[in-house]
């Protein structure tokens, strides 16, 4: 059929539903199973239900299903990506169809990054009302077979729960009926989706009429009550924060205050302003949603967009509570699941664009401190995939070293771990430096290395030993330790903890000698792993009752 497959490529795509009907009449079949996300969604801390303010980011782009829609990769030249997971809470996928349903690549690499991933279920205009009064004024029966569906829809692609938009307004009949619709709705949410959520747009109010508000009020709350948060539209000042604040009462970080990165209509900040939205919200504990961040990619171009994108997501860390990684095993090669060349151990292996966002890694924190140092994605040279992780910065003079975070890790540590790492020096003097890998932990009175009579180290800082030869039941997975290739430098580590909590992993750059000026340096990292040495069994299991169907020859 058309819709799960590009008719002229016979490549599977992703897909929409529009209207009442499709909807209602949407089952899974065979065809389906590209569309199924493959990443289950990896555990985070803190756990998104925690009291913090959240931050979501609402993508939409063109009308959405571009080049994303292909399943299996496009060969596009300058994609949009998204890879600042680590700061965001909650991804949304938008776009003006009845039900958009998020492209399987989407939820992948949110998924492997601890991100949910909600779809939109929108109406809108005429046809939106007359769609309203056939499900929500014909009664009970209707509505609750709407909210069933879409709740198996989620729960048979995988993704994670619905923003609600009912941009129209309503007959009486129908907006009587729109509470009990989304109380079913999160309850079929919550009970066939674990960690579900559904999300309300603030649009019409209690009475039907369709009058967008800036904040949470007696108009629209009834509707807040029944789901599990409101999206406030982007007009607000502060008093309507202070308002909002007031009347959400405990469940304030459930009210997400939307912010236009394009900063339309009267709006205290969107664009590289965004930050001033962004600390008003903040300094009421309310959580925020980001609507259209693609802005950087639209307004100011594709050709630099990964520089822009940093300086963008850069400009707002300071107001983003980032979350931490809490299970082993951690391995990342740092791909964006794009690229101009596709790399395999160092080596260019295939020269030409490739855009496929299921194929992205696992993302580490970006930081940045003025002049001292940048993290950016290198597309010209990888280990493996289509990038690595460019660290530019400086010593500072007379100093040694400096640390730099790549995760943040809140886990209780294994009694032993292996890490290794791939890296290379760039710049006229490589050999000057040496690189290696640090692990913090949570300050305890327990916490030590090694045996029990090691003593604590200071300031809960732990330098892995270098092992030169991997244990001999590892050799196959620790094969790169000590050796790498195509001017990659290949290293292991283990280390030995007691009664440990993982706190940061760090990267750590030292200059042979202290300088009186300071030192700059360029370190390309090509992939990173923290692996538990008791789960890395000898060899993985086997694949099980592989099965091939539709194929088509050519």
């Amino acid at each position: 059929p058309a819709r799960h497959f590009d008719t002229s490529t016979t490549e599977p795509i992703s897909f929409f539903l529009s209207g009442l009907e499709e909807l209602l009449s949407w089952q899974p079949n065979s065809h389906d199973d590209f569309n199924i996300s493959a990443v289950p969604l990896a555990k985070r801390q803190p756990p998104l239900g925690s009291q913090r303010p959240r931050t979501l980011v609402c993508h939409d782009m063109r009308g959405g299903y571009l080049e994303d829609r292909f399943i299996q990769g496009s060969a596009t030249r300058n994609p949009y990506v998204f890879y600042h997971w680590r700061y965001i809470d909650i991804f949304i996928y938008f776009s003006h169809h009845t039900v958009t349903i998020p492209p399987v690549c989407w939820t992948n690499a949110a998924h492997r990054n601890g991100v949910p991933v909600l779809g939109t279920f929108i109406t809108e205009w005429t046809d939106g009302e007359k769609l309203c009064e056939s499900f929500l004024a014909g009664g009970e029966e209707v509505y609750r077979a709407v909210s069933e569906q879409l709740a198996h829809i989620a729960q048979h692609y995988r993704f994670d729960g619905w923003l609600v938009n009912i941009e129209n307004t309503l007959s009486a009949a129908a907006v009587k009926n729109l509470p009990a619709f989304l109380r079913h709705l999160t309850a079929q949410v919550h009970s066939t989706v674990p960690g579900g959520l559904v999300i309300w747009y603030d649009s019409v109010l209690q009475n039907g009429a369709l009058r967008w508000q800036n904040e949470l009020n007696e108009e629209n709350r009834v509707f807040f009550d029944a789901c599990d948060g409101l999206f406030t539209n982007y007009n607000w000042k502060e008093e309507h924060l202070e308002r909002t604040r007031g009347l959400a009462g405990p469940r304030r970080t459930d009210i997400y205050v939307g912010i236009d990165v394009f900063a339309r209509g009267d709006v205290v900040g969107g664009g590289f302003d965004t930050d001033k939205s962004l600390r008003l919200i903040r300094q009421h504990g309310l959580s925020a949603a980001i609507f259209a961040p693609g802005w950087v990619y639209e307004h100011l171009g594709e050709e630099n967009f990964l520089h822009n994108e940093n300086k963008f997501w850069g400009s707002l860390a300071e107001y983003l509570p980032t979350h931490s990684i809490c299970t082993l095993p951690l391995t990342t090669s740092f791909s964006l699941g794009m690229g101009t060349s596709r790399f395999l151990a160092g080596k260019e292996e295939e020269a030409g664009p490739w855009y496929d966002l299921s194929a992205q890694d696992i993302q580490p924190l970006y930081p940045a401190r003025e002049g001292r140092l940048s993290t950016s994605c290198c597309l010209q040279d990888a280990w493996c995939g289509g990038s690595s992780l460019r660290l530019q910065g400086t010593i500072p003079a007379g100093e040694e070293r400096v640390a730099i975070r790549l995760f943040s890790l809140q886990m209780p540590a294994p009694p032993k771990l292996l890490l290794t790492m791939l890296y290379k020096m760039e710049g006229p003097h490589p050999d000057g430096f040496t690189v290696a890998l640090e692990l913090t932990t949570w300050d305890s009175g327990t916490c030590h290395e090694g045996n029990v009579t090691s003593l604590p180290e200071p300031n809960s800082r732990h330098h892995p030993r270098f092992l030169p030869v991997p244990p001999p039941h590892l050799a196959k997975l620790l094969a790169a330790c000590d050796r790498g290739s195509h001017g990659w430098t290949g290293r292991c580590y283990e280390l030995d903890l007691q009664d440990c909590s993982l706190r940061d992993l760090s990267l750590l750059v030292s200059c042979h000698q202290p300088s009186p000026q300071e030192t700059p340096f360029t370190c390309l990292l090509g992939e990173v792993r923290v692996l538990d040495a008791a789960s890395m069994a000898a060899s993985p299991p086997q694949v099980q009752s592989l099965t091939a169907s539709q194929l088509w020859w050519q």
